[in-house]
């Protein structure tokens, strides 16, 4: 299993700040970042978060997904991979 997760449904006030700590009360966290929209400066409503170790990654993964944050349900799992761009080309 790899580290990085994909948190989706977040509500829209969290923060990076908020996605880490939340993730920290389930192990070592190496980064946390929710993704935001380049036009409006708001959240896109997903982030992603890089534990230290993929056991430490699993265990987050069952005890957050479908929780629920502010009203939402949150949806939790490990995050794919980005396909190649085809700008690149």
């Amino acid at each position: 299993m790899s580290r990085n997760i994909y948190v989706g449904n977040l509500p829209w006030s969290f923060k990076d700040e908020d996605l880490g700590q939340m993730f920290g009360e389930h192990g070592e966290v190496q980064s946390a970042k929710v993704i935001m929209d380049r036009m409006s400066g708001r959240s896109r409503g997903f982030g992603f978060v890089e534990m230290s170790t993929p056991e430490e990654a699993s265990a987050a993964i069952e005890a957050i997904n479908g929780s629920e944050h502010d009203g939402r349900t949150l949806k939790v799992d490990a995050a794919q991979e980005r396909a190649p761009s085809r700008d690149n080309y």
